[in-house]
Order: C-alpha cells, then sequence, then structure tokens
C-alpha cells in the first residue's frame, strides 16, 4: 500500500510540475471563431450615428489651443469659430473612410507580432495607475523598480500578448524623464509589442526616436512599431498635449488608440443611447482629424467607459450598463471599419477579491462577445485605476487564458464529436481510460495555474491559503525565474547613450 501511495504522490508531484514549470512562450494573439454580439438593430445603430453627426454639425467640437488643427479643419471645410470646431454632415466620415481596417504592430521578436483588427483581440496589461498594492506591502506609490517587475511578469504571461504601456507611474523619476525609463523597461525586459509616451509631443518624439534605434530608422518609417493611447478630453474637447502626441505618432505612421475617456453622469448622459452618441460624436472627429494630418495612418477606435455611483460620485465599473455601451460601440467601430479597444479586467474594489472578480469577469466576457481588437487593462487593474496589483495581475493574466479558450467555439470535427469514444464505452461505463480520453486529456480542458482544486484536507494542510496568497508566490515565483530575453549589444548600448543625453539635457521636474 505505501509503495502505491508513493508512486501515486509521484505521478502528481510530475504533472503538477509540469503544469507550473515556467514557460516563456506567449500564445499567438486571438483569432475570434465565435460571433460578436450584435446589440443594437440596425435601426438604433443608424439613429446613433446621425445624431452624432447632428452634434458636430450643430454643438461642435473645441481644440484647445491648437492653431494648426484649427487650420487643417477650416481649410477641410468645418465650421471654425475661435477653439470650436463645427463639422459638416458627412465630413467626418468621409475623412475616416482612409484609416485601414487592420493594423500589423511589430514586436522586436517577429514571432510577437500582432494584428490589430478584424477578428482579432490583443491583449495588454493594465495602464496609469500612480500607485501600487502588493500582498506583504499593502498600497504605496508606486518606483520604477515596480514598474520594471510588472514589465517582467507581463512578459513571462503566457496569454498576454503585449507588453503595454504605462505600467503604472513611477513616482520616484522626475516626470520629464520617467518615460525614458519605461520605455526602455520595455524594449530590455521584454520582446514583446509595447506603446509610446502621451504625457507631451516632445516624449512621444523621443519615443518615436527611441524605437528608431531598437529597430532601425528604415523599418521604423515603413511599419508601425508603437501603439499609443491617445484620450479624448470629454465631453467633445481634444487638448493640445494629448493633439500634440497623436500629432507626432500619425504623421509617423505610428498607431493610436484614439478614446474618450467617459464616466457616464459625469462627463457623459446617464443614458446608454446618449453616451454612444457622445462616444461616437467624440471618436469620429479624433479620427477624422488624424487622416487631416496623413490619410491612411494607423487609429483605433477607442471607448472607455464607466458609470458612476450616484450615492458616493465615485466610477463603478462592471455594469450591464457599460456592457451595453461596450457592445454598441463595438458595432459602430465595425460600421466605420476601424479596429476596436475597449474593455479589461476593470474593477472598483479596493482589494484583489470577490468584487473585483466580478466586476472584472463581466468585463472581460463582454469585451471578448463585443468584437474588441485591442484590450487595455486587461490585468492588473485595482481601484477604479488607482492601483497597480501585483497578485491581480496574475490572477488576471490567469483568466486570461479562459477567454484564449471560448474563442476558438466548438470542435465538431470527427475527434470533437467522440463518437468512437461513445461506442467503446457504452451505456453505464466510464470514459477516464477509454482511448479517445487518453488522447485528448492534456489539451481537453482549459487550466488554471493558479485557482486551487485541491481536496479540503489538503488546502488546509498546506496553510489554508486564499487567492490572494497564492497569487503572491505565483508572483514571487515568476520573478525569481525570469530570465531577460536576447537584446543586441550594440542597440542597447546605443538607447543608453540616448538615454544619458536626454536626461543631462534638462533640469528635472517633478510636475
Amino acid at each position: 500500500m505505501a509503495n502505491r501511495r508513493v508512486r501515486g504522490e509521484g505521478g502528481k508531484s510530475a504533472r503538477r510540475a509540469e503544469r507550473t514549470a515556467i514557460s516563456i512562450e506567449t500564445a499567438r494573439f486571438i483569432e475570434r471563431v465565435i460571433p460578436n454580439l450584435e446589440l443594437l438593430n440596425l435601426e438604433a445603430i443608424e439613429l446613433i450615428e446621425e445624431k452624432a453627426e447632428l452634434v458636430l454639425e450643430t454643438i461642435g467640437v473645441k481644440f484647445l489651443d491648437n492653431e494648426k488643427a484649427l487650420n487643417l479643419w477650416k481649410e477641410a471645410g468645418a465650421d471654425v469659430q475661435g477653439e470650436l470646431v463645427k463639422i459638416p454632415k458627412g465630413l467626418a466620415r468621409k475623412l475616416c473612410a482612409t484609416a485601414p481596417s487592420r493594423i500589423i504592430q511589430h514586436a522586436r521578436n517577429p514571432k510577437r507580432t500582432v494584428e490589430i483588427g478584424g477578428k482579432s483581440l490583443v491583449l495588454a496589461p493594465v495602464y496609469g495607475p500612480p500607485f501600487v498594492r502588493d500582498f506583504k506591502g499593502g498600497r504605496r506609490y508606486a518606483t520604477i523598480a515596480d514598474f520594471e517587475k510588472f514589465v517582467k511578469l507581463g512578459y513571462m504571461s503566457k496569454w498576454l500578448h503585449h507588453s503595454g504601456g504605462t505600467l503604472c507611474e513611477p513616482t520616484d523619476v522626475p516626470v520629464n524623464k520617467r518615460h525614458l525609463d519605461m520605455l526602455f523597461a520595455h524594449m530590455l525586459y521584454s520582446d514583446k509589442p509595447f506603446m509610446g509616451s502621451v504625457t507631451e509631443p516632445s516624449r512621444a518624439r523621443d519615443s518615436i526616436d527611441m524605437v528608431k534605434i531598437l529597430f532601425g530608422e528604415n523599418f521604423v518609417e515603413k511599419n508601425t512599431v508603437l501603439t499609443s493611447l491617445i484620450n479624448i478630453n470629454s465631453p467633445l474637447t481634444f487638448d493640445s498635449i494629448m493633439m500634440g502626441a497623436m500629432e507626432e505618432y500619425v504623421t509617423a505612421n505610428q498607431a493610436c488608440i484614439i478614446s474618450p475617456f467617459i464616466v457616464g453622469g459625469a462627463m457623459s448622459p446617464v443614458s446608454v443611447a446618449g453616451t454612444l452618441v457622445q462616444v461616437f460624436a467624440e471618436v469620429l472627429s479624433g479620427v477624422a482629424y488624424s487622416q487631416l494630418l496623413n490619410p491612411g495612418a494607423p487609429v483605433i477606435f477607442g471607448a472607455f467607459v464607466a458609470s458612476i455611483d450616484m450615492n458616493s460620485g465615485a466610477p463603478t465599473f462592471g455594469t450591464p450598463e457599460a456592457s451595453k455601451i461596450l457592445y454598441g460601440a463595438g458595432q459602430l467601430a465595425r460600421r466605420l471599419g476601424l479596429p476596436f479597444r475597449s474593455g479589461g479586467a476593470l474593477c472598483g474594489s479596493k482589494l484583489p477579491d470577490s468584487q473585483a472578480a466580478y466586476e472584472s469577469a463581466n468585463t472581460l466576457q463582454a469585451a471578448l462577445l463585443g468584437g474588441v481588437n485591442f484590450m487595455l487593462h486587461a490585468c492588473g487593474w485595482l481601484e477604479g485605476g488607482l492601483v497597480s496589483s501585483f497578485e491581480k495581475f496574475v490572477m488576471d493574466a490567469d483568466q486570461l487564458g479562459v477567454l484564449h479558450t471560448l474563442s476558438n467555439g466548438v470542435d465538431v470535427s470527427d475527434n470533437g464529436l467522440a463518437i468512437e469514444a461513445l461506442k467503446e464505452v457504452g451505456p453505464s461505463g466510464h470514459f477516464l481510460g477509454c482511448n479517445h480520453t487518453q488522447m485528448n486529456f492534456e489539451n481537453a480542458f482549459w487550466r488554471s495555474d493558479l485557482l486551487d482544486y485541491k481536496p479540503f484536507e489538503t488546502w488546509l494542510d498546506e496553510g489554508g491559503k486564499d487567492t490572494s496568497e497564492i497569487a503572491s508566490k505565483r508572483v514571487e515565483f515568476l520573478l525569481n525565474n525570469y530570465k531577460k530575453p536576447d537584446l543586441d549589444i550594440a542597440r542597447e548600448d546605443a538607447l543608453r547613450e540616448f538615454i544619458k543625453l536626454k536626461k543631462d539635457s534638462m533640469p528635472d521636474s517633478f510636475v
């Protein structure tokens, strides 16, 4: 009996070791087989489009402190009154027609290059929080060391296709210099595609200059190697900083996500349809401006929408209204023939707890079904975007494997239908030992690298850990087993020299 038990435990240990072994393989970006959820009928979609163009024609949009934009709009036939631009019906849609429907963003490792558009789904991590949280240290301001850890976790995560951008805001580095360190971390510690800086036009230029060193100037001139997030100052306002960054990127043929940043009820109407009208008007005018600058420039239709808690005024996530807006925005993006960005593992919870799980799961599922092509905040988001959580990063990243599996649809091949297995087992049998199970068991079901399915007694004997504590151990395990991808030493030295010259050229600023 003892010998049999030892052999059984050894087999389980071997299988567990195989499942938890470190792999730096990244799953290919998702190509959905399943259909998109088309929430709105044609009449409703056309009505929203009509009202959005009415908003542009009669209310207009503001381009603040941007003489270049105002002159281009005037030349294109818009009614420009000071900083207010009123766009005649049909003009913005006509301009949008030159934007491509699918974007290839190259990674320095060609195996990790992604395509954004069509039926694809590219998953990228959390973006923008000033704070971080971990199981042992709690909530605190982020540092560049935290940022580098998140890049490494993203590189080690099988289901993430993209390294992202501002994974957290490293507050220990001067504001005017931190973009250099963040970009270098993406280039050095990962070989997945990444995002450029948008916090000031000169920082966008630095981003372009750095990727020219990394990829080669000729390659960058002919290919898209950066995606960047350009937020619209909702409602109906384009500020000069974001537009200045966009101008740098689109003229260099680098991709921009043109995205309203909306908390429904505060920055848009409280109704779903009213918010969709505003979203479409803002994106339509933003994409149109990108094409005025450079016809054919790669752009992505963005929609980031939360609702508001009418008691506290705090933003809420994972709500049915937000999902409805996501579904509708996806339909509008596809009608324009543009790639679509939305979704993420969004939540308002302060901890990686059940609230975080519910809210995140709601948004992840909606994004998969809603036809999202580029999902920012796919893992790590906490506290309404104020916090990047190490534990939630690996918890969410594990769950992204579910999206990959769901997107594949149902196998109805001979193997999938399994008639031979039914014949072999027959009535009253079981399938554990049949030939079909033996051939398929390793890949038949999605398996978590994190969640605990042990019997209660085993779980209790091992300390009765909850998911956050297990995730903390997973973070530690991944970072301890991280291996930096190869980078040509000449390019690395050139990047370090560029960063040094840039930093030496200006005094530190923390504002």
